[in-house]
Order: structure tokens, then sequence, then C-alpha cells
């Protein structure tokens, strides 16, 4: 038996959620898997309901369970409230308190889908396949000090911290190296570290890291360069 919290969140959310229940209750019945699906609210629902983007109750229903189906958060209605309660408060609450540190992004183009991508030719032609490893707990969304507060000639200053552990970039680069060590064998690592100093001592682990994976070929890229290849 598999224990699911489903948690449809605002907007478009319950609408994806309830289909995507759908499928996997035919899922488990071709694969004969007993699905048992539970749900809680969080985001702007939680708010309107108990004031809070992330009640502790949904959170402790995340950690019971074997996985969590989470559909959309946040929306217009909600756009005015303090920084400090707004619905995506609990999206990161929920990363925090799960310890979810690594973001799987798979981007796989169909041929069917060839007519609706802005890459050039001869890059559909070769095929795209890729899986990108985002970190989910550090840097700009967590760091500390972070606010706003007024300053003597009456001007306003906002400060956000981006905080990197070596146990951080650790964790998760092992993630993208295992990743990659079952694929093409091949990681790119995307920094800004010819400016940031988080970003050198990440360049720096990831390196470390890449001597206990000596058959993945390992290259390092600037964030803005990055953003240019296609």
């Amino acid at each position: 038996m598999h224990n699911l919290l489903v948690l449809p969140g605002d907007g478009i959310g319950p609408e994806v959620t309830e289909q995507a229940v759908r499928v996997l209750r035919r899922v488990g019945e071709v694969f004969q898997q007993d699905f048992v699906f539970r749900e809680a609210l969080i985001g702007g629902a939680a708010l309107d309901a108990q004031g809070v983007p992330l009640p502790e109750d949904t959170l402790q229903l995340a950690r019971e369970s074997d996985a969590v189906l989470f559909g959309a958060i946040g929306g217009p209605r909600w756009n005015s409230l303090p920084a400090g309660r707004s619905p995506e408060q609990g999206l990161l609450a929920l990363r925090q308190g799960m310890g979810v540190f690594a973001n799987l992004r798979p981007a796989r183009l169909y041929p069917e889908l060839r007519g609706a991508s802005a890459l050039k030719t001869e890059i559909l032609e070769k095929g795209v396949d890729l899986i990108i490893v985002r970190e989910l707990t550090g840097g700009l969304y967590f760091g500390q000090p972070r606010g706003r507060t007024k300053l003597p000639d009456g001007q306003e200053r906002a400060l956000d911290t981006m905080v990197y552990s070596s146990g951080e970039i650790q964790r998760v680069a092992r993630v993208a190296f295992r990743l990659a060590q079952n694929r093409r064998q091949r990681l790119l690592s995307v920094d800004k570290a010819n400016v940031l100093e988080s970003s050198r001592l990440w360049r720096e682990v990831v390196t470390e890291v890449a001597r206990d994976f000596p058959q993945v070929h390992l290259s390092h890229m600037y964030v803005d360069n990055c953003a240019m290849q296609k």
C-alpha cells in the first residue's frame, strides 16, 4: 500500500490534481498497486481556512506519506498580503519541513512537438533529453538575514542573503552526479563564480565531489552564458 498526500492548493491546482488522482487510480488497477489518498490544505486555501499558508497538520501528514502530489499555489487574490504570509511561503516551508533539497526537472522533446519548440533545427535533429537538478532549500529563498528597513533619509532598504554551506552543495551535487552516471555521463554545473563568493564555493565543492565520479565528465558554465545557449 502507498500513502499519497494530495495538496490541490490554489488556482488550477484542484483541477490538475483531480485528474492526476484519476490516472493514479487507473495505474493502480493495471499494475495491482494500492494507493491510499489523503487531502490537505496549503497556500491560499490554507490561509483562507486557517490563517497560515502551511498548517502544522498538513506538514505532519506530508512527513507520514510515501509521496506528496502537489497542485499549484498562489493567485491574484492573495497578492496584497505581507511577504511572510504569502501562499508561496507554504511551499517553501513544505520543502524545508520535508527536507526535499533536490528538484529534478526532466526535459524531453517528443517528435510530435518539434513544431512547437523554439530550439534551432540542428539541435532538434539531435534530440533533447536532459535533467535539470535544482537546489531547493538553500540560497536566496532561505538565507538570513532578510527583510526591509527604513533608512534615516526616508528611503526603504530590502535585503536578501544568499547562503550555501559545503554540505548543502555536496548533497545536491551527488544527486546530479548519480543521475549523470546512469545517463550520458556528462554533467554541467551552472554558477556565477566570477562574481559571487557563494558560487565560488559551489564550484569548488562540485569539483571535489567529481573525484568520486571519475566516469562523469564535469564542466562549468556561468549562468548568463547558460541562459543564452539553445
